[in-house]
């Protein structure tokens, strides 16, 4: 009778392990008025995001301790993440940072808010070409009700409009 308690042990252990088999990444495009700039945000987790750049870049790259690291993968999470315009014109956004906060790591972009937007154009594939489970949420505030795209690996491009 002793399997009860063997498979709450197993569970204990196991479940720190299941919580990154989900391969999830969020983003907040935010339409902030006082900033006059659309910032964008991307949260990934630490775990993910260390492992990607070992696949990404070098078996040593380090992105707790190297800032050169956390620089390439910055400029990386800002090569796949793309806005236009509903017509298709680009709005280039420039990558400001990024930071390591506890579990998470940060990515920021900004663009300044275009005069007349009728919404937007998305794609955002980051960590999509080394795991095809990885999954990008989108959410976009700022214009009336909060936004919601979901990214897998055969999503290229999404819209919303205001």
């Amino acid at each position: 009778m002793r399997l009860p308690g063997t498979l709450l042990l197993l569970a204990c252990f196991c479940s720190p392990l299941a919580a990154h088999e989900l391969k999830t990444a969020l983003s907040k495009v935010l339409f902030n008025p006082r900033s006059g700039n659309i910032e964008v945000m991307h949260r990934f987790y630490v775990h993910d995001a260390e492992h990607g750049v070992k696949q990404l870049f070098d078996k040593n790259a380090d992105l707790l301790n190297s800032e050169q690291t956390q620089q390439l993968f910055n400029r990386y999470v800002s090569d796949h993440f793309r806005m236009t315009r509903l017509s298709g014109e680009p709005l280039p956004l420039t990558l400001v940072g990024g930071q390591l906060d506890g579990r998470f790591y940060w990515v920021y972009q900004e663009a300044a808010i275009p005069v007349e937007i009728a919404g937007l154009r998305i794609q955002q594939n980051a960590l999509q070409g080394l795991w095809p489970a990885q999954t990008n949420t989108v959410n976009i505030e700022g214009q009336g009700a909060i936004k919601t795209l979901s990214f897998d690996s055969k999503t290229e491009w999404q819209q919303v409009s205001f």
